[in-house]
């Protein structure tokens, strides 16, 4: 048996602790050090885990064979980066910078490098409704899509309102509810309908008034037809999770999404199968489910990446980049949205 690889964790936030009780389930893993500059200087958790305030001293440190990065937008890439160029495969939270020069970097690091692993935290793949929605509609059961409608808000930016904290705040965040939250949709978006060429969209800030936006509405349209309508929101009083994907033989519908918070609601997968006598009320069956897999199926999946040497598929650097133009190219969309930010959708020379 091969020795565990050895894991250091770069921000050991509410996402980097939840990274770790995943890491310490697998046997193919092992968490040897942390870092977070709100950690009391360098030393030792009880459990004999290192830690360290900045991430350049657990580089230089440790002996790594994987980093984890869950840190702010600001220095994701560039913490991407510094990993890679360490010779350690690399894991990246969501989203996979501020912009899209970020991801241009990373990824042209990433090419100096062929032999190791990137792979980005698009979570939402893995949890068990999506999957099942997309082998349904992979199967070819009920037809070809035809549009898609995805909502997916909170009550605030943030979850505790403090008008200093990061995600507020245009310089370190690069964006609000959409790039933070709603990314997850748009990465859905594609995934289940394809990619968009045209895109129409309203972007605001009009209720926080926080120099990132609150609300973002899209009507896109792909080359093949495909019509996706989403509402990215932080004035969703309920928090709330659906997405409604019709076919020409019926319909999917994804609400709720198991989450650390659980205000989403149950999480369910609704299939109706439309029939020509049905008058508008076809048979219809609810999925409820209870297990949220999905932290630790995609952790295993990069191991498995790394110890077998296989491609990353669901969270590549070139998925990362697509997921991350869609958004850029919604923000775009909006003139006045653009001009005021001073944004481009141009995917910089890699």
């Amino acid at each position: 048996m091969a020795e565990p690889l050895r894991v250091g964790i770069a921000g050991y936030g509410v996402v980097g602790q939840r990274r770790r009780q995943v890491i310490d389930a697998h046997p193919d893993l092992t968490a040897v050090a942390v870092c977070d500059r709100r950690l009391d200087g360098e030393g030792h958790f009880d459990d004999g885990i290192r830690h360290y305030t900045d991430y350049r001293r657990l580089l230089a440190a440790e002996e790594l064979d994987v980093l984890l990065v869950c840190l702010t937008n600001d220095i994701a890439a560039e913490v991407t980066m510094a990993g890679l160029e360490r010779g350690l495969h690399v894991f990246c939270e969501k989203p996979p910078g501020r912009d899209l020069a970020d991801i241009a970097r990373v990824i042209a690091c990433e090419k100096r490098h062929p032999d190791l692993k990137l792979k980005y935290g698009f979570n939402h793949r893995y949890h068990d409704s999506v999957r099942d929605a997309l082998a349904l509609v992979q199967s070819g059961e009920l037809g070809r899509v035809l549009n898609l409608r995805g909502v997916y808000g909170k009550s605030t930016i943030i979850d505790f309102r403090s008008p200093d904290h990061w995600r507020t705040r245009r310089a370190i965040a690069g964006g609000g509810v959409l790039l933070d939250q709603g990314i997850h949709m748009v990465d859905l978006i594609r995934l289940f309908g394809g990619e968009f060429d045209q895109i129409h969209a309203f972007v605001s800030n009009d209720f926080w008034n926080h120099d990132v936006e609150d609300n973002a509405f899209a009507l896109m349209r792909s080359a093949t037809g495909v019509v996706a309508m989403l509402h990215s929101s932080a004035t969703q009083w309920r928090h709330r999770f659906n997405l409604e994907i019709t076919l020409s033989k019926g319909t999917i519908v994804l609400a709720g999404i198991l989450s650390g918070s659980k205000s989403y609601g149950a999480e369910t997968l609704t299939v109706a199968w439309a029939q020509p006598d049905d008058a508008g009320d076809p048979k219809e069956q609810t999925t409820r489910y209870n297990h949220d897999p999905s932290w630790s199926d995609e952790i295993a999946e990069f191991a498995e990446a790394i110890r077998a040497g296989s491609p990353i598929v669901n969270g590549s650097s070139a998925e990362a980049l697509r997921t991350m133009a869609m958004v850029y190219r919604i923000y775009c969309a909006d003139p006045a949205w653009r001009e005021r930010w001073g944004l481009s959708d141009t995917v910089p020379e890699m």
